[in-house]
This record gives structure tokens, C-alpha cells and sequence, in this order.
């Protein structure tokens, strides 16, 4: 319930939906299960990327939606008043400037979810300021 846009209702549900994070391989494949990534149409060199799949839980996905807008809203609310934002606070609103509200808390709910995965993955609790370094040696 750390994670911005995470409520009692959503945790709640998502550990009755999802039960043990360890049968997700990454971050991906969760948010995949999800249905929050883009749907692929690709052709030879040409990679084309559209709506969100919709597969998995809806209810799931529509919790992590509508908490996103709700992030996302916060965060408007907040430039607005002049109070500092977050690294996750700035790219959600540049996003929604560049793509709209709607593909900004989609594009929200799938990196929500990502982080999500990672901080059960490694037992960790949700940082918003996290920053994931790779292994200097893994070059």
C-alpha cells in the first residue's frame, strides 16, 4: 500500500488474485499477466505497438487503472501548488503531455506494477525513489 495509487482495496486484491509473485519469471511477465501491456502488430522490420492486451484479471487491472489516474492526478494537482515532485511524479506528467491522460495512467498502472513485482521479488518494501542499477560487472 506504499506505492502510490495502491490502496487497501487493490492490495487486498491483488493478493487474493495473484497469490505467490514467485511464478512470474520478471516484472514483465507480471504486468503481462495483467493485461497492461501494448498489443504487438509487427511486420518484418516494422514493429508496431497498440492497445493494451486486456488479458488476466479485470478487475485487477481496473483497480491499478483507476489508482493510477488517481496518481497521476495527485501529481497535477501538486506542480500546480508549486510542491516537489517525484522521478515517477515527472515522467507520468511529461508522458501525459506528450501521449494524453489516458495512455499517461496506463503507461502508470504498468510500471506500478512492475515496481510492485520487484520489491516482493527481492523483499523489499516499496521505495518510490528507487533507482535499479545494473551490476557493474553484468556489462
Amino acid at each position: 500500500m506504499a506505492a502510490p495509487g495502491v490502496g487497501l482495496i487493490t492490495a487486498t486484491a491483488m493478493s487474493a488474485s495473484i497469490g505467490d509473485f514467485a511464478r512470474f519469471p520478471s516484472g514483465r511477465h507480471f504486468a503481462s499477466a495483467l493485461g497492461l501491456t501494448p498489443r504487438e502488430h509487427s511486420s518484418g522490420g516494422t514493429r508496431r505497438l497498440g492497445r493494451i492486451t486486456k488479458r488476466g484479471d479485470t478487475y485487477l487491472r481496473t483497480l491499478l487503472i483507476h489508482g493510477a489516474r488517481s496518481a497521476l492526478l495527485a501529481a497535477h494537482t501538486a506542480r500546480k501548488r508549486g510542491q516537489p515532485l517525484d522521478r515517477t511524479q515527472q515522467w507520468a506528467l511529461a508522458l501525459a503531455e506528450r501521449k494524453g491522460h489516458n495512455k499517461a495512467a496506463v503507461a502508470l498502472a504498468n510500471k506500478t506494477a512492475r515496481r510492485l513485482w520487484a520489491a516482493e521479488h527481492h523483499g523489499a518494501s516499496f521505495d518510490a525513489e528507487h533507482v535499479s542499477r545494473r551490476d557493474a560487472q553484468a556489462g
